[in-house]
């Protein structure tokens, strides 16, 4: 069975041409109607673009995804086992049809570790060009920089939006020391790998201290939650290495300044042991996290794009990550990647057991377990939410 990155079923059940920079979130019509174009990637790490949109998306109204190799399954189903009446479709043309109009974009939901487009999938994207749709590309590779595909959207009068592209140099932040200013709880959600969870899970523990009374911001750190419209956040892995650090401190500062939160989320990039992704260690020196949630999953046993190298442990990752940063750990979440039901509980109580951490998988356990795992660590959170009366009955 595949790898369904952040979300896997158990294995025993069922953006005129021109360009944006990623360290704010660009402006388009809210509800404007996409598809995701995601061939042969669909639920697999390289395509966690598109996992993630199907799963949340606040500027977009996404209605398809384009992956021939898994035609007629419903998305939400393939990932996470619910459905959510988001098909996924063999080609474009199907893709239009079932819309019944030609929507306003096509996303790029392909997320490669070489961030390149192959002539196959050029071929998609210039079609949905002709064919009036503006183009959304995370990739590294800047589609606006293409002749081509300049030409091409120069003719059809539509966008291209290059979401990596960083702002111009003298727009760049170097770390200032005003994260001294932020007086609220950082939490960032780091991991043992690339693309095993850790936005996916961010999001969910934003979602779910919100809920419970407890005003909480994400920033986002990766091209995904800038195309999903994240308000703070920067493409972290297209920045030259001076301006990473002052980056994500720039963003955390204007979470914290422009919404008043009780919580801060900072979204991970790779892993802090990996050898080839090092924005984990930007993160912790820009966003001075008090606290750490590590994701890890189990069943991997070599990192996902980098098979030469094996997994971390996650008792090995804690131990980098705090001896790294003044911070600490302060849970575990699961991704239950070609996990059974009984397999992925024994991971729960064993790593729990093991660690001495609460751990829990936020996609199949309750969000109250995120919560509480927040509120142990940080109790004075609990102040912020709202008591209820208990003489008023419902």
């Amino acid at each position: 069975m595949s790898s369904l990155i952040g979300g896997t079923p158990f294995s025993s059940a069922p953006e005129r041409s021109e360009s944006t920079a990623p360290s704010a979130s660009f402006a388009l019509p809210v509800g404007s109607t996409a598809i995701v174009y995601c061939e042969a990637l669909f639920g697999e790490q390289d395509g966690k673009t598109a996992n993630g949109l199907v799963r949340h998306s606040e500027k977009y109204e996404i209605l398809s995804v384009i992956d021939s190799t898994r035609a007629g399954a419903d998305s939400g189903s393939l990932l996470d086992g619910t459905a959510n009446g988001i098909p996924v479709l063999a080609s474009l043309a199907e893709s239009i049809a079932h819309a019944g109009h030609v929507p306003d974009y096509l996303i790029c939901g392909l997320a490669p570790a070489d961030g390149l487009l192959s002539d196959d999938q050029r071929v998609v994207l210039l079609d949905g060009i002709a064919r009036g749709m503006h183009i959304v590309n995370g990739l590294h590779e800047f589609l606006n920089d293409d002749a081509e595909f300049a030409a091409a959207a120069m003719i059809a009068g539509v966008t291209i939006t290059d979401v990596r592209r960083p702002k111009a140099k003298r727009d760049l932040h170097l770390f200032s020391g005003r994260i001294a200013d932020v007086t609220c709880p950082r939490i960032a959600v780091l991991g043992t790998d690339g693309a095993i969870g850790k936005r996916t899970t961010a999001t969910l523990l934003v979602q779910a201290l919100n809920a419970h009374g407890i005003r909480a911001v994400m920033v986002g750190t990766g091209q995904t939650t800038l195309i999903q419209g994240g308000k703070y956040g920067v493409a972290l892995d297209a920045l030259v290495p001076q301006f990473c650090s002052g980056e994500v401190e720039n963003q955390v500062v204007a979470a914290f300044e422009g919404e008043d939160p009780d919580v801060i989320v900072v979204e991970g990039q790779g892993a802090l042991s990996h050898p080839a992704y090092l924005t984990s260690a930007h993160i912790l020196r820009g966003s001075r996290p008090a606290a750490v949630i590590v994701q890890h999953a189990p069943k991997r046993t070599v990192l996902g794009d980098f098979p030469m190298v094996a997994m971390p442990t996650v008792a090995g990752e804690i131990a980098l990550i705090e001896a790294f940063a003044d911070t600490r750990v302060i849970g575990v979440t699961i991704n239950h990647e070609e996990m059974t039901e009984d397999e992925l509980a024994a991971a729960i109580t064993e790593h729990g057991r093991s660690l001495g951490l609460p751990v829990t998988d936020p996609l199949t356990r309750p969000a109250s377990d995120l919560v509480d795992m927040v509120l142990a660590a940080f109790p004075a959170l609990a102040n912020t939410a709202p008591v209820s009366d208990p003489t008023t009955t419902g």
